[in-house]
């Protein structure tokens, strides 16, 4: 433990002193040489978030947090401490400060999600009953919603009468990007739901056909559907879309798709991508039955985490949801 101490600290002293001889061989600070040599996007934000928090100055450190009212000001503060002249440096102060923009709206979206994600679905509430009833609308436009309590919600992948029941886990974030899913790529979610509810035929083999009796045999070779239930993916695919923009997986993304601050309509958008992704590769995966679908969740799961590990990467989106959202 001593040594790793001891290597740590070695290695950060060694870093400082590169850091203090490049600065005098190049005239630049670490700041303008990301920006002068770095395109924008993941890789030129990501390397200026990482530069922030590793400074020893607490004001630059405590940039990364500030309110988006602030940067500016900010920006003023970060080039007065580096001693960089603005007029010399018009554009760095531009990018310093489009950077900044993603960085912090990153975190304030962290807090935007959880905040939904920790409100719970009410039954009281008018507004949730309405998005709920809209849900059913996009979903369902040739199908009437008989009552609000009814088996009929089974249709659209919840487990019960009551879809309520079903937002425990995610809290409103559920309910708002199914809507958004339905209510912005209509075409590709009702084709997603129709695909999820059709039987699936297999061959069956010879061995299964020695256990079993015509009858079931029959029977056997429609026991699954493609074959899961819409809205409950909906909900778990959900999950995995907090956890990988909580855990900044998805830092990759927003910072080459959203030109200043990532939104929650980006994070929405995002939801679809992963959403439609699953489907199709779900498909591909060709699972026994819904009980496969941890094993092929967590395998959906790494497969975005090692796009997303391209600094290069964004998750292209090829849906009606995205087009006007996209700076590629």
């Amino acid at each position: 433990m001593f040594v790793q101490v001891c290597l740590y600290f070695y290695c950060k002293c060694l870093w400082r002193c590169l850091k203090f001889v490049v600065r005098k061989l190049t005239g630049r600070c670490e700041l303008q040489r990301i920006c002068y040599n770095t395109k924008p996007g993941a890789a030129r934000t990501m390397k200026i978030e990482a530069s922030l928090k590793g400074s020893k100055s607490k004001r630059l450190q405590t940039s990364v947090s500030v309110h988006p009212d602030a940067i500016e000001k900010t920006i003023d503060d970060i080039m007065e401490l580096k001693r960089i002249n603005p007029d010399i440096n018009p554009q760095l102060g531009v990018s310093l400060q489009a950077c900044l923009l993603q960085i912090v709206g990153y975190r304030n979206l962290i807090v935007e999600v959880e905040k939904l994600r920790r409100e719970p679905y009410d039954s009281e509430n008018p507004q949730h009953e309405e998005m709920l009833l809209k849900l059913w609308k996009c979903l369902k436009p040739n199908s009437p919603l008989k009552a609000r309590i009814s088996k009929q919600w089974c249709e659209i992948g919840f487990q019960g009468d009551d879809p309520k029941t079903d937002f425990r886990g995610m809290g409103l974030l559920g309910l708002y990007n199914l809507v958004y899913f339905a209510e912005w790529d209509t075409e590709i979610a009702q084709q997603v739901l129709s695909d999820s509810l059709q039987p699936k035929y297999r061959e069956v083999t010879k061995k299964e056909i020695s256990q079993f009796s015509k009858a079931e045999w029959e029977k056997k070779k429609f026991d699954k559907a493609i074959g899961y239930s819409f809205a409950i993916v909906g909900i778990n695919i959900t999950d995995l879309a907090y956890n990988l923009l909580v855990s900044g997986a998805l830092k990759t993304h927003f910072y080459n798709v959203a030109p200043e601050a990532p939104t929650l309509t980006h994070f929405q958008q995002t939801f679809c991508y992963l959403m439609h992704e699953f489907h199709k590769f779900w498909i591909e995966e060709d699972p026994l039955d819904i009980m496969e679908f941890n094993r092929v969740r967590e395998k959906f799961h790494k497969r975005i985490l090692k796009q997303l590990q391209n600094p290069e990467m964004a998750l292209c989106p090829h849906f009606a949801a995205s087009e006007s959202l996209v700076n590629m």
